[in-house]
């Protein structure tokens, strides 16, 4: 529905951004490749940095690339939010001899450092677009409260982690909510989680999210990966921006590219398709800038990337 809506707002824009497409400067196109690359390396190395700073595994940089393009592969032929990913490098990470708490808890530093890069280099837009006069203020609102929401979160994430007791109420309440929908949604009878097993899966990822505590000095490389992934994610539009003759400023295009990601996570279809450039033209057309070419660079970027992902990851 989403994406029904934006095409018939922008309607008298699609021949504008159709005029683009056949515009458009391969040689610069060109640069999504090495780009992509850069972003699943970093993605993957941000899980693989914790784990050989923490728990001395080693990895080559090669099986890092290979395990995040098998990562995105898995979340994209299996739409789930990002559920189906997660469960599959558990598994993957489970014959390298890491156990289920830890494999998740990496999965976890993986997105919370990814939150936090992506905080401090919001923090940086926010400026930039604050000093520009040619951008409104609900870009900044927006940005707002995006950050705040992203701050919340992570504090509700570790307001639960960090007490045992508050993590057995969670345990408790997910294997009775999930048993619960199996029961009356899937109608099976035997349980979708059992209690021990995911209790203890619970009590790992306290175990370990207190040895993280009194360690903090592991994050550090995992967070300058996070860096890394932010602005290549984000480049890889500016690039398209680019081919197409109508350079962008980054720093509204890093807050779309934001709230497009942090809203695709509730969007079950692979890789957030349809909801994710959705919201992401949505709120570049707020922006000012010129609707086709927002048109045909969100879909034009977003529609290599995927081809990309499938293609790689399957091999």
């Amino acid at each position: 529905m989403l994406v029904v809506a934006v095409v018939y707002v922008s309607r008298h824009q699609l021949v504008h951004a159709w005029q683009l497409l056949g515009q458009v400067n391969v040689w610069i196109l060109l640069l999504l490749i090495p780009l992509q690359i850069l972003s699943y390396y970093a993605a993957g190395a941000m899980i693989f940095s914790y784990l050989k700073e923490k728990y001395d595994i080693t990895i080559s940089g090669t099986q890092t690339a290979q395990m995040a393009l098998e990562l995105n592969f898995v979340n994209h032929i299996l739409p789930s939010g990002g559920v189906s990913g997660a469960s599959y490098m558990t598994w993957r990470l489970s014959h390298m001899g890491v156990g289920a708490g830890r494999a998740t808890l990496a999965q976890v530093v993986r997105l919370a450092v990814t939150f936090v890069a992506f905080l401090l280099l919001m923090i940086v837009a926010v400026l930039a677009i604050t000093l520009d006069g040619n951008i409104n203020r609900f870009t900044i609102l927006v940005a707002s409260g995006l950050a705040s929401t992203i701050v919340f979160g992570t504090l509700v994430v570790v307001y639960v982690v960090k007490s045992r007791a508050r993590l057995h109420k969670a345990s408790n309440g997910l294997v009775r909510y999930v048993n619960r929908f199996g029961r009356h949604v899937l109608r099976r009878q035997a349980p979708l989680l059992n209690p021990d097993t995911t209790l203890q899966f619970f009590e790992d990822l306290h175990d370990d999210y207190c040895e993280l505590a009194r360690s903090p000095r592991v994050l550090v490389k995992p967070f300058w990966w996070g860096i890394v992934f932010t602005i290549v994610d984000v480049g890889l539009f500016w690039v398209s921006f680019w081919a197409l003759g109508t350079p962008i400023n980054p720093a509204p295009l890093l807050i779309a590219y934001g709230v497009a990601s942090l809203a695709g996570v509730f969007f079950f279809t692979p890789g957030g398709v349809g909801g994710y450039e959705a919201l992401m033209v949505g709120f570049l057309v707020t922006t000012g800038i010129s609707q086709g070419a927002i048109i045909a660079a969100v879909l034009l970027t977003r529609t290599l990337l995927i081809i990309g992902t499938i293609v790689s990851g399957y091999y």
